[in-house]
């Protein structure tokens, strides 16, 4: 069971400022009717400017909320693009290993950067919400199928098994107090969707957001983002990838279909589809560009016994659930289902 949350903005400090704090103010709330005590880090809340200018302090507060003993669970505010540039004050000096204590860490997009450092040091993380964008939705509630997982992981300190979704809704175009109670346009979902492979198949999942990934080797959004992952040996080798299933999933942004080629160029060139034993894909925002995602899949891969499975209401498509990374799962296409094995994660 889980009792002390703390919030950290590790990529972009948006929560620190005065004209989301109505959001805010609701995520505290329902945080605390969930019976949790809140501790935002000492640097979360310092808003857009400082947080962007101080990746020293980011990490800082990383290291810190896996000390306090008091600490059950790292929830991060949101994603940004940036927090790469935590890397040498986590990596120089092994700061992150000596730091990193069993605790529940869930984040999503640019989080999947964070995610990988806590791979690298031999944690299971969970993927799929955040603060900013799944306890502060201003509807009447957080969503109802987003809402279940969350609930799971508090109580149970796991996921143990996800279904899709019946709906999904279109993304939110408008933040204002005004809007607070109200709901999106929503549509009937179509489940999960196998494109190629065998029906059921195995493995510890990793992974994340596709336009992150895509920065790890390509400098246009940041120049020495490619450098330092290099560095610091973020992006797994191959080896690595063995056995495991690798989870994509697209941004707001929404990667044209040349990108997203580009992106899954490059982890191919890694070797990772030559060693995974599956592929998990979220739905994209909106469902934009699916049709012709869901063809790049099955061209750029170009081996028809790799399993590709897509529609996951994992990402930033709403709503969302949670995956666990680092633990033994089994999806089956045709029963609609992801199992997980127990999580080795141990709340008090």
């Amino acid at each position: 069971m889980i009792k002390n949350v703390a919030i950290v903005s590790l990529s972009r400090g948006i929560i620190g400022e005065s004209f989301v704090k109505f959001e805010t103010d609701i995520g505290i709330k329902r945080l605390k009717e969930f019976g949790l005590n809140v501790k935002f880090m000492p640097h979360a809340l310092s808003g857009l400017d400082y947080v962007e200018k101080h990746p020293e302090k980011r990490a800082q507060d990383l290291l810190e909320a896996f000390r306090d003993p008091e600490i059950d669970m790292i929830l991060c505010a949101i994603g940004g693009d940036d927090t790469y540039r935590l890397l040498p004050y986590l990596f120089e000096n092994n700061e992150l290993k000596k730091a990193v204590t069993n605790k529940v860490f869930l984040g999503f997009s640019d989080t999947t950067i964070n995610h990988f450092m806590l791979h690298k040091v031999g944690l299971p993380t969970f993927y799929g919400q955040a603060f900013l964008c799944d306890l502060c939705e201003i509807g009447p509630d957080m969503l109802p199928y987003t809402k279940k997982y969350f609930e799971e992981l508090i109580t149970t300190g796991t996921i143990r098994e996800i279904t899709p979704s019946d709906v999904w809704y279109e993304e939110r175009t408008e933040f204002a107090p005004e809007k607070v109670g109200t709901m999106t346009a929503s549509h009937p979902n179509q489940g999960f969707e196998l494109l190629q492979g065998p029906s059921v198949f195995s493995g510890k999942i990793l992974g994340g957001c596709v336009d992150s990934m895509y920065d790890f080797f390509d400098g246009e959004r940041y120049e020495d983002m490619p450098v330092l992952c290099e560095k610091y040996h973020l992006f797994p080798d191959a080896k690595d990838w063995e056995g495991r299933i690798i989870l994509l999933e697209t941004s707001e942004e929404k990667p044209t279909p040349e990108k997203y080629r580009q992106a899954l160029e490059f982890i191919k060139a890694r070797g990772v589809f030559d060693a995974v034993s599956g592929v998990l894909v979220g739905k994209p925002m909106d469902e934009c560009y699916a049709k012709e995602y869901k063809e790049l899949l099955v061209s750029v891969i170009d081996n028809p016994n790799l399993p590709i499975l897509f529609n996951v209401n994992i990402g930033h498509a709403t709503p969302r659930c949670i995956i666990p990374f680092g633990v033994d799962a089994t999806i089956d296409a045709d029963k609609q289902v992801i199992r997980f094995a127990k999580s080795v994660i141990n709340n008090k």
